[in-house]
């Protein structure tokens, strides 16, 4: 029997009301445009999901990376959404909107609150990008649904090599960084090679989920046969200077084993990819999609 205490939550009733009035303060000043809230209920709770852009066409799916929201993506949207269906979602097991009421124990249960959601906002196909863990979630979404994802974007993504002592004490790095003063954290994204510590806004919601106790599987790393199987056309995005594992090995193996993948790293940038490269990471997905689409500017 799953145990309740396996449900990620904050750790008191007040960290909870903090986190919210905080994200609900983010969400009027942060979006370029206000979007369409639509909450998707999945077997393992509810995904809320932000819609923008036009309304008819393949959507373009934005799931963030481990510990963040839709928020994240608040750099691309507009963008994205000038001529594409864009939906940012809050995933359940995460700080955001969404709401998780049954544990998320294994990579099929992440999977299917996914796929469920998918469908109840009629995103399928869709063509997905995911940050970080989002890019795990993205591949195994594929791996146990192929076909439905129209194209997979990548964005320094989780699942090509195990966790490594350096890049948890970049995390815990980054968490100690963002509870010094403003002048001192901004100069710290330098040296710790992290951009959120520059971002002001971000900041504020990284601080209040702190207390945010996240239970949601492991990342495991794909096998080989894993990554051969998907056929779906891929961009994978790497930092040269990612803390997770070594961007060249990483993209050596993706070119052995995934044949309708393109990769390419991103000089400079580490696993801060999306808030230090946006510009370059925007147009890189656009003219993907428009690889896919056939739609031009």
């Amino acid at each position: 029997m799953k145990a309740p205490n396996m449900i990620s939550d904050f750790t008191s009733d007040r960290a909870r009301t903090r986190f919210h009035t905080v994200y609900q303060q983010a969400l009027t000043r942060l979006w370029p445009v206000q979007p369409e809230t639509v909450v998707a209920s999945t077997r393992f709770g509810d995904v809320v999901a932000y819609r923008f852009g036009p309304t008819q066409g393949t959507p373009v799916v934005l799931l963030p990376g481990a510990g963040g929201n839709a928020l994240s993506w608040t750099r691309y949207v507009a963008r994205l959404a000038t001529r594409h269906p864009v939906i940012a979602l809050d995933l359940i097991g995460e700080p955001g909107a969404a709401r998780q009421t049954a544990p998320v124990s294994s990579d099929r249960d992440a999977v299917d609150y996914l796929a469920d959601a998918l469908t109840t906002l009629g995103a399928q196909p869709a063509h997905i990008v995911g940050m970080s863990y989002g890019g795990w979630l993205a591949l195994h979404h594929e791996l146990q649904f192929p076909g439905r994802s129209a194209s997979l974007t990548l964005i320094d993504p989780a699942g090509f090599g195990a966790v490594s002592g350096r890049f948890l004490l970049w995390v815990v790095a980054g968490g100690l960084a963002s509870l010094t003063p403003g002048p001192v954290r901004r100069r710290l994204a330098g040296p710790l090679a992290n951009a959120t510590l520059r971002d002001e806004e971000l900041m504020g919601l990284l601080r209040a989920s702190l207390s945010f106790r996240r239970r949601l599987p492991a990342a495991a790393p794909l096998t080989d046969a894993e990554l051969t199987s998907i056929t779906t056309p891929t961009l994978v995005l790497l930092g040269a200077r990612s803390q997770m594992y070594d961007a060249a090995a990483v993209a050596e193996r993706i070119d052995a084993l995934m044949p309708a993948a393109h990769t390419q790293i991103v000089p400079h940038a580490g696993h801060d990819l999306p808030l230090h490269s946006p510009d370059l990471v925007a147009a890189r997905i656009e003219e993907f999609l428009t690889t896919q689409t056939g739609q031009h500017p």
